[in-house]
């Protein structure tokens, strides 16, 4: 997978590119299926200008489609997580989508008398 951070105004990175390192590789897991060259991560924290808050946005770029998700936090750590947990959401439901699980789903079965 290929990774790419941007810290916009941003002065201390590394407590956080831990963290986003950290949910990278959880991220990953679910990414195993495609090839790692085809799968790229875009990201980019922002900080507010007038307010303490800060805004993170990613783009994953997989073979089957694109997807986007944007976290707003209090702190640059907050704003990761609400992001990566948003992307994460999407990924299982357009793999989901790929499989055709809606096609998949059983029927409750009839208690006879």
């Amino acid at each position: 997978m290929n990774v790419s951070i941007n810290y916009n105004g941003i002065e201390s990175r590394q407590p956080v590119e831990t963290e986003v390192d950290r949910l990278v590789g959880k991220l990953g897991k679910f990414l195993k299926t495609y090839s790692p060259d085809l799968v790229q991560l875009h990201g980019a924290f922002e900080k507010h200008p007038r307010k303490v808050e800060y805004t993170f946005s990613l783009n994953l770029s997989l073979p089957t489609g694109n997807l986007h998700a944007t976290g707003i936090g209090p702190d640059l750590r907050m704003s990761a997580k609400q992001a990566f947990a948003d992307l994460q959401r999407q990924v299982k439901k357009h793999q989901a989508k790929l499989r055709r699980d809606y096609q998949w789903k059983r029927k409750r079965s009839r208690f006879k008398a």
